[in-house]
């Protein structure tokens, strides 16, 4: 098949011909000369490979195969038309989607407070949360299902990656166990005491266990922190757990004391797909998460 090239400024000139029926009227519309605007509509048909208008001394109409061609173009520029104003809607953020992937207590601290600011600004762009853990989190973001995932660890080489916060963790016990009196307190006073843990694939354990913070043959080990916490409030053992995940554990009966231990940090980040360029809705997404963590809304 032969190479079709045609320009907006041809196409432009086959419809005023056909609305004026008139070589004159149509080349001055277009602001060409009659000759000039003669030899384009001679171009058009020999690249069409069919007459596109009947011509007779007084008037110029259409063939039927200029017919056909006339309604394509003016639905060409109709779909072009619907396509420029939908993408001036995702621009100004009238419309779109945005995905997110957080951590669950990201997702229970921070993102009710960014979801209620962003909807206030922007009420017709659908949101999607998915609160994952670390590892699961990062699946979504790899497969293209969320434009952004806020986690805490893992191989995060192929991503770009910010950090939002760096958080202590805090020993979580009951109000009468003796390190419940103190300000604050090292792993090292943690040698004897029964430890719930969280379960491995947990971002939470994979930082304790680098700190050193290993689990006991026995130890219990459970899936939610909403557990821990029952255990804990049972006198079942203690446990050390972040910043974020605190609201777990207020409860009568329950204390909290900060971790001193700097080598004890869980670092938490937001993720994007390296080479991915965000829409103008994830970009709007990505400044409210940032601003929500760093206090800056």
């Amino acid at each position: 098949m032969a190479s079709i090239n045609l320009s907006s400024r041809d196409l432009e000139a086959f419809l005023a011909l056909a609305q004026a029926q008139h070589f004159t009227r149509a080349a001055e519309r277009c602001h060409l000369s009659q000759s000039a605007f003669s030899q384009k509509i001679a171009r058009i048909e020999r690249v069409a490979g069919v007459a596109l208008f009947a011509r007779s001394t007084r008037h110029v109409t259409l063939t039927p195969e200029g017919e056909l061609f006339a309604e394509e173009i003016r639905r060409i520029q109709q779909d072009l038309q619907h396509a420029l104003s939908h993408l001036n809607e995702l621009a100004t953020r009238r419309v779109g989607k945005v995905a997110v992937a957080a951590l669950p207590s990201v997702a229970a601290v921070w993102m009710p407070q960014v979801i209620a600011g962003y909807r206030a600004q922007h009420p017709n762009i659908r949101i999607e949360l998915f609160d994952a853990l670390a590892a699961g989190g990062l699946a979504l973001l790899r497969e293209g299902r969320v434009d952004l995932a806020i986690t805490a660890g893992g191989d995060l080489r192929e991503f770009d990656v910010q950090e939002l916060k760096c958080e202590r963790f805090h020993l979580v016990c009951p109000a009468t166990h003796p390190l419940a009196r103190k300000r604050s307190v090292a792993l090292a006073d943690l040698q004897g005491e029964e430890i719930v843990h969280l379960a491995r694939s947990s971002s939470v354990r994979q930082h304790l266990e680098a700190a050193g913070v290993t689990a006991r043959t026995g130890a219990l080990e459970v899936e939610h922190l909403a557990t821990v916490a029952g255990l804990v409030a049972q006198g079942l053992g203690v446990s050390v757990v972040p910043e974020l995940t605190l609201f777990h554990f207020v409860r009568s009966g329950l204390a909290s004391v900060p971790v001193r231990d700097r080598q004890l940090r869980r670092p938490i980040l937001l993720a994007r797909r390296k080479g991915k360029a965000l829409s103008v809705a994830a970009r709007a997404m990505e400044e409210a998460i940032v601003g929500v963590a760093r206090g800056r809304v």
